[in-house]
């Protein structure tokens, strides 16, 4: 039987959670340099880096 979409969708973001907090955990003043770089970006090279990051995503997705 198969989990319902919404059980799978909860799951992805956990994930996407538990990822998002590696970083600052392990590394927690290169994040933040990270950040502070990041937020001196332009919005058009934030869109860029945004959109790349969508279409890896969803590479990813298709591939599995």
């Amino acid at each position: 039987m198969e989990a319902p979409l919404w059980q799978d969708l909860v799951r992805a973001f956990g994930l996407v959670l538990v990822l998002e907090g590696l970083w600052p955990f392990l590394a927690p003043a290169r994040w933040r340099n990270a950040i502070l770089r990041v937020s001196s970006l332009d919005d058009r090279m934030l869109r860029g880096f945004g959109l790349a990051m969508m279409i890896c995503g969803v590479i990813v997705l298709q591939v599995i």
